[in-house]
């Protein structure tokens, strides 16, 4: 079992940065594949990034490529996302979240997840 806790998220003007991190507890985080996910106001949970257990893959949604990068410690038992040159529409709600198996970008196959962090981007 391993327990997500997501921080970072606050209020940004577009254009800027912000470096999101998800602090996993547990002994066992270099077995799990792990994923960013985002959720607007009445919109879908839809997947951002992911990233292998060794860290040697990932992969990226379309609208976040070139801007975004996830990588994780696992000597820290943490992910990260650093998101760069934020745009109004990257507004959401970021989940991190878990899985023993490889990585994916469907959300409903991972098994654990964060309660989630709030990022704001203002035009």
């Amino acid at each position: 079992q391993v327990q997500l806790v997501e921080s970072g998220g606050r209020l940004v003007q577009a254009g800027g940065s912000l470096r999101l991190s998800c602090a996993a507890s547990g002994r066992t985080f270099s077995s799990y594949a792990l994923g960013w996910f985002r959720q607007a106001p009445g919109k879908e949970r839809e997947f951002v990034a992911t990233i292998s257990r060794s860290a040697g893959s990932t992969n990226y949604a379309d609208s976040v490529k070139g801007r975004f990068t996830i990588s994780r410690d696992n000597a820290k038992n943490t992910v990260y996302l650093q998101m760069n040159s934020l745009k109004p529409e990257d507004t959401a709600v970021y989940y991190c979240a878990a899985r023993r198996q490889s990585f994916t970008i469907n959300p409903y196959e991972y098994d654990h997840w964060g309660q989630g962090t709030q990022v704001t981007v203002s035009s």
